[in-house]
């Protein structure tokens, strides 16, 4: 478990946050730039000593002691790797120095991939290889958490797309929390089960992915007008001819663009506030592939437009204007159906196992 209350303030910003993290999971910290992360990377990996508060992991208090004595594994966004040391010597770097060594060099680089990397030097590695030496190097020091502060954000699409399954099975593999720090929801959706939502040096929320990125505050973070709903399913099948796949989550199914994915693969599907449209029952004729029944929970006013929460099985956004709310004399309890194109309905691989929900 890692338990951090920690105020400080560096210049003219005030940082004071409290959360918490444990189990074998990745957490993500996420925030605009400027919000505190890497602020509170340095709180924990003992880079600055907090005004006031305190670090606790695993039981032991981390406070006072220096960076090698924490136990806390770090990959940054470039690498650092040693650059007069082959990747084995960067490797051995971290597992030399483990306090009890636990996890085994062979294992670390059989499953990142490194065997043919062993011998060449940092400088000859590509920037997805230097990263996966980094994580290697990070594992290799057995540490009790492992913090990833925006180790994708050099990489491109593809470099991104290589690195994120390695990661994504880590905290599992090796029974280890990691605290996942990045700006980009994308990847967050991928490898992450837990959220902590940071903003101008403070926690506005943590809790489940899913719940998290449903909040008016996650928005406001993301630079994004519109709420998202993010709703957790699994592949059923694919209509090659429609060029569909079939989805099927809490409320029932539902189709989305064709996915190269085999069934039974879990999936986070988002879909904005603003691309749900509502009507007082099926509407037949419509080229609108999804029709999902379901019921007002709540109508919030947001600016000009009113959030209506839905309950479709699972909690699902709509953003309409007053006149339509008034037009459809919505309120709390009443039966309602959601429309939402599939090309509307964007999805991404989900490490985390779907569940009912």
């Amino acid at each position: 478990m890692l338990s951090v209350r920690v105020a400080k303030r560096f210049g003219e910003f005030q940082l004071d946050a409290a959360f918490e993290i444990g189990g074998p999971k990745i957490t993500a910290l996420f925030g605009r730039s400027g919000a505190g992360k890497s602020s509170v990377v340095r709180l924990l990996a003992g880079l600055e000593r907090p005004d006031s508060g305190a670090v606790r992991l695993g039981g032991r208090e981390l406070t006072g002691l220096p960076a090698h004595k924490r136990r806390i594994g770090l990959v940054f966004q470039d690498g650092r790797l040693l650059p007069h040391y082959s990747v084995r010597g960067n490797l051995l770097f971290g597992f030399e120095r483990a306090a009890e060594p636990l996890i085994a060099f062979d294992e670390v680089v059989a499953l990142l991939g490194l065997e043919r990397l062993l011998s060449r030097r940092p400088g000859t590695l590509s920037g997805g290889e230097k990263q996966r030496v980094a994580i290697g190097r990070a594992l290799l020091s057995s540490p009790q958490l492992l913090v990833m502060d925006e180790p994708l954000a050099a990489l491109d699409g593809a470099r991104k797309a290589e690195l994120l399954p390695y990661i994504a099975g880590l905290a599992e593999r090796f029974h280890l929390p990691i605290l996942y720090v990045s700006h980009d929801p994308e990847e967050i959706l991928r490898i992450a089960s837990h959220m902590v939502l940071l903003d101008a040096g403070r926690v506005l929320a943590e809790g489940e992915v899913e719940q998290v990125m449903s909040r008016p505050e996650f928005a406001a973070a993301a630079g994004s007008r519109s709420l998202l709903s993010v709703l957790v399913a699994v592949v059923e099948g694919h209509d090659a001819e429609r060029r569909t796949t079939c989805l099927s989550f809490a409320g029932g199914k539902m189709a989305v663009p064709l996915l190269d994915l085999p069934a039974g693969s879990a999936v986070r599907a988002q879909i904005k506030a603003d691309h749900v449209i509502l009507a007082r029952g099926l509407v037949p004729g419509l080229s609108v592939r999804n029709q999902l029944p379901g019921r007002v929970v709540a109508l919030t006013p947001m600016g000009g437009m009113i959030d209506v929460l839905l309950d479709v099985g699972c909690p699902l956004h709509a953003e309409l204007t007053y006149e339509s709310c008034r037009e459809l004399q919505l309120a709390p309890g009443m039966a309602v159906t959601a429309l939402v194109k599939s090309a509307a309905i964007l999805t991404a691989l989900s490490a985390t196992p779907a569940r009912p929900r």
